[in-house]
C-alpha cells in the first residue's frame, strides 16, 4: 500500500510540473506571437519641414489633392514656378503672409540675397502648417538644380541660402562624325540633348580649343570622352570633370588628359606630357563661320578689290567675343570703318583687332587687363559693314599676318617634377578608354 502511495504521488507532482512548463511555453509563444505583430506595424514617421527642405518631398508620394505635393498630420506641401511678373509677395500672400512680415523679410534678405532677383520659370516650394491659420512655414526657391533660398517663418523670420547634395556617376561616351552632322548632333544622339551642349562647350573651349577648329570638323571624325555626370535627386544638373579625351581630326590623333598642376585649375596634356592649351585661341568666337578670308577680295561696300587684313566671322548681333589671348587692352572705343573697336597687346611681339562690336563688355576700356577666353564685347555690323560679323586681325610685330598659318607659341610644358605623376594618371585612363573601345 505505501508503495503504491508513493507510486501515485510521484505521478501527481509530474502532471503538475508538465501543465506548468507547457503553461511558460505558450505564454511565450504568444508574447513572441505579439512582439512580431508590433514589429510589423511600426509606423514610419514622415519627414520633418527641414528634410522636406534639403531633400525634397518622397519620391514614393503622390499629390493628395490639387495643388499640393505632399502632406502630413502637421504641414502640406505646394510646389510651383514663378509667373512672369510675379513677386515674392503675391505669392506669399496667398499663404496669409501679411505685409509686415513680407517687409522684415526684405529686411533679413538684404546682405543674402535681393528678392527683386526672383526670376520667372524658376520652381518654388511652399510648406504651409495643418492648423486653423494654415500659414507658410517656408518658402524656398529654386537658384538653379542645386542652389536655393530658405525663407523661413518659424519663429523668428530668417533666410539663408542652400546648396543639394551632388552625387557624381563616370560616364564614357564614344563616336563618329557623320556626314552633314557635327559633334553636338553625334554626342545627343548618344546621350540626349540635354547633355551634349555642356560636353561639347568643355571640348571645343577647355581641351582642344587651341588645337582643333571646331566647324571644320568632317566626316569621319572620331572620338571618345571619359567624364563625370552631376545627378540631384535623381535629376540630371550638369557634367563634372572630363578626365580623359581622344580626338581624331583629318586621320591626326590628339589625345587629352586632365592633371592637376595648379591648385586653381587643371590643364588638359597630351600622352608625351605636352600641353595642350595654346598662348592663343584658334578663334574668337564659339563655332563662328568664317565668311571672309585673309587676302586679296572685293570689298562689299567700294566694290573695288583690296587686300583684307584680317578674318571675317558670321555671327548673330549679340554673340560674345572672346581675346584669343591674354593681354592689355590698348584701345576700346570707335574707330572710323572699323566701328567699335578692341585692340589687345599681349606682348612686344603680338596684337590683335577686334572691330564692328555692337557694344564693349562692361569694364573693358583701354589700360584693362583680360586673360585668355574673357568675353571683350559683342558681336554687331558698325562701322563699314553690311552685316552683323566679326573682322579680326592678327598682327606679328606690327604686321598683318594670316592667323591660320600661324605657328602659335604653346604653354608652359609639364614641369619635370610632376612627370611621374603625370604618367600614372595618364596610364589609368587610358586603360579605361582602351577597355572601352575593346
Amino acid at each position: 500500500m505505501r508503495k503504491i502511495f508513493i507510486i501515485a504521488s510521484i505521478a501527481f507532482v509530474s502532471s503538475i510540473l508538465f501543465i506548468y512548463f507547457c503553461s511558460n511555453e505558450n505564454s511565450s509563444d504568444e508574447g513572441l506571437s505579439e512582439n512580431s505583430i508590433i514589429k510589423d506595424t511600426i509606423k514610419i514617421e514622415p519627414p520633418t519641414i527641414d528634410e522636406i527642405i534639403v531633400k525634397g518631398v518622397p519620391v514614393d508620394s503622390v499629390k493628395i489633392k490639387k495643388g499640393i505635393s505632399y502632406e502630413t498630420d502637421e504641414y502640406y506641401v505646394i510646389e510651383g514656378v514663378i509667373n512672369p511678373g510675379q513677386a515674392i509677395s503675391h505669392i506669399l500672400g496667398k499663404y496669409n503672409i501679411s505685409n509686415t512680415d513680407i517687409y522684415k523679410l526684405e529686411q533679413a534678405s538684404k546682405n543674402i540675397f535681393d528678392l527683386r532677383n526672383i526670376q520667372s520659370g524658376k520652381p518654388y516650394t511652399v510648406i504651409c502648417s495643418k492648423d486653423s491659420n494654415s500659414m507658410a512655414q517656408c518658402f524656398v526657391y529654386q537658384k538653379s538644380k542645386t542652389q536655393y533660398v530658405v525663407f523661413d517663418f518659424r519663429d523668428t523670420i530668417s533666410v539663408r541660402e542652400g546648396e543639394k547634395e551632388v552625387i557624381t556617376k563616370t560616364n564614357i561616351v564614344k563616336g563618329t562624325i557623320n556626314q552633314g552632322g557635327g559633334l553636338w548632333y553625334s554626342i545627343s544622339k548618344q546621350l540626349g540633348e540635354e547633355k551634349a551642349p555642356a560636353l561639347v562647350d568643355v571640348l571645343s573651349n577647355n581641351i582642344y580649343a587651341w588645337s582643333i577648329d571646331f566647324f571644320q570638323i568632317q566626316a569621319k571624325d572620331s572620338f571618345i570622352v571619359y567624364f563625370e555626370e552631376k545627378y540631384v535627386e535623381n535629376e540630371y544638373v550638369g557634367i563634372g570633370k572630363v578626365f580623359a579625351a581622344s580626338f581624331t581630326h583629318k586621320g591626326k590623333t590628339i589625345n587629352a588628359f586632365r592633371f592637376k598642376e595648379n591648385e586653381k585649375y587643371a590643364d588638359y596634356f597630351d600622352e608625351n606630357g605636352k600641353n595642350l592649351r595654346s598662348a592663343f585661341l584658334k578663334s574668337p568666337i564659339d563655332f563662328a563661320r568664317v565668311s571672309s578670308g585673309f587676302g586679296h577680295r572685293k570689298h562689299p561696300i567700294s566694290g573695288k578689290w583690296k587686300k583684307h587684313n584680317g578674318v571675317d566671322y558670321a555671327a548673330r548681333t549679340g554673340t560674345p567675343i572672346m581675346s584669343t589671348a591674354s593681354g592689355t587692352v590698348t584701345y576700346a572705343s570707335r574707330k572710323g570703318g572699323y566701328g567699335n573697336c578692341v585692340i589687345v597687346k599681349h606682348n612686344e611681339k603680338y596684337t590683335t583687332l577686334y572691330a564692328h562690336l555692337s557694344k564693349f563688355k562692361k569694364g573693358i576700356s583701354k589700360g584693362s587687363y583680360v586673360k585668355q577666353g574673357d568675353i571683350i564685347g559683342y558681336v554687331g555690323s558698325t562701322g563699314y559693314s553690311t552685316g552683323p560679323h566679326l573682322h579680326y586681325e592678327f598682327m606679328v610685330h606690327g604686321k598683318h599676318v594670316d592667323p591660320f598659318k600661324q605657328e602659335l607659341p604653346p604653354s608652359l610644358p609639364l614641369k619635370e617634377e610632376n612627370t611621374e605623376e603625370f604618367n600614372k594618371v595618364r596610364n589609368e585612363y587610358s586603360e579605361i578608354l582602351q577597355n572601352f573601345v575593346k
